[in-house]
């Protein structure tokens, strides 16, 4: 709101200092700050409040030291972060941006998900919490709702460089010879692929390569993997979600990274130099990224160990799909496995674990483990480290991985 009250200040009086809010850069700075002090200050009132409202965590007894402890401590936190993300994103962002839309819309509708799932747990005393096929089918809503709208929203484009092949022609008020060469802004599925040269990949391709006149249809790919990807890394961030400051700091540095490509994917001059896809409006995320950055690493105030409150679905659910939809937004979701590489190394030790244990009752009558425990966080626990000593190097390896997906801009 307050972009377009100063973007008014500036064309009507010319104030001192009001073009200032026209560039994203000053923008993502003021909103960090501003969540960083939200989530810091008023951190403290929510918790409060959620500690009047007996919404302390109920521990199950799995053995693990220093769990008993953490009974009773408020869970819901995600509140903090939600709040301390979209007040900022409000006040600074351009709510005219369709990318700023979908990722309130995000925020909002995993928000939903997880506070329901977090009520049941704490007021209705039902430990199971909202159903998993609830929780399926928002995840596959949201994936629908961002699928088709990258896919049909006609403000979503890539700019491409096109070559004139035979003969002169008139675009638009440029005149072309054969063989020159222009950019033009055009609807594409186009998405990056690292580690190749030709580091392009359109989804419609699968069809096309079948017959050329399905290419309008290349929904029918593009739409149900933006549902796995939406659901896989809100999944994955809520299994992560098992000690204290794991979620919240592993996620800051994949939310700052992804900021990174938001930057350079929205700047027509680094994207050029860096041979990266150009993202028209692109730029306009690092404002959100910069609030919700903010509000992860304020959060991380009360949650690092010991931790003053959890997060619980409300945090951890939301903080998955906003990270999904961050990646298919700036076209790096094939990064995930990289980028995300801790929730996805959570997520593949719970699916060994409980795959091989099925597997070997079956064959011998008797289930046998991979891991001490899963997910991975437990394992470390059980082989007797500590909380904060297995969290610091998650934190190592997550900017080991980061780093690594930034290398990729440049590595083909």
């Amino acid at each position: 709101m307050l972009y377009y009250l100063f973007q008014w200040l500036d064309e009507a009086y010319n104030l001192p200092g009001a073009g200032l809010f026209q560039f994203s850069t000053f923008r993502a700075a003021i909103a960090i700050l501003f969540s960083l002090g939200l989530s810091t200050i008023y951190g403290k009132r929510i918790i409060k409040f959620l500690q009047r409202k007996q919404m302390g965590e109920q521990i199950r007894d799995l053995g693990l030291e220093g769990q008993a402890e953490k009974a009773g401590t408020p869970t819901m936190g995600g509140l903090i972060i939600i709040g301390a993300t979209l007040i900022p994103v409000l006040l600074f962002a351009r709510l005219d941006n369709i990318y700023i839309i979908l990722l309130i819309i995000t925020t909002v509708w995993m928000g939903i998900i997880g506070f329901v799932d977090d009520y049941k747990k704490k007021m209705e005393k039902n430990k199971d919490g909202l159903s998993g096929k609830y929780k399926v089918i928002g995840q596959i809503g949201l994936g629908i709702i961002v699928g088709v709208t990258m896919f049909f929203h006609s403000d979503i484009t890539v700019k491409e460089e096109i070559k004139v092949a035979v003969g002169k022609e008139r675009l638009e008020i440029t005149q072309v010879e054969a063989g020159d060469k222009f950019t033009k802004e055009v609807k594409s599925l186009k998405t990056t692929i690292p580690f190749v040269k030709d580091n392009e990949l359109d989804y419609g391709v699968v069809l096309t390569a079948i017959n050329e006149d399905w290419k309008d249809y290349a929904w029918i790919i593009f739409i149900p993997v933006m549902i796995f990807i939406i659901t896989a890394v809100s999944n994955g961030a809520n299994l992560t979600d098992g000690i204290d400051g794991l979620a919240a700091g592993t996620s800051a540095i994949v939310v700052l990274t992804l900021g990174i490509f938001a930057f350079v994917s929205g700047n027509i001059i680094f994207s050029d130099y860096l041979n990266v896809m150009y993202i028209p409006g692109s730029g306009e995320m690092l404002i959100f990224i910069a609030a919700f950055v903010g509000a992860l690493i304020g959060f991380l105030w009360y949650n690092a160990y010991p931790a003053q409150v959890f997060m619980g679905d409300t945090g951890s659910l939301t903080i998955g799909g906003i990270i999904a939809v961050l990646a298919i937004a700036t076209r790096k979701e094939w990064l995930i496995p990289i980028l995300c590489g801790v929730f996805f190394m959570e997520s593949l030790s719970v699916i060994l674990q409980v795959g091989y244990f099925k597997y070997t009752k079956k064959k011998s009558g008797e289930g046998k483990r991979i891991f001490l425990m899963s997910p991975l966080h437990h394992h470390y626990q059980k082989k007797g480290l500590h909380e904060s000593k297995i969290v610091t190097r998650f934190w190592i390896v997550g900017i080991l991985l980061a780093v690594l997906s930034i290398i990729t801009l440049k590595i083909r």
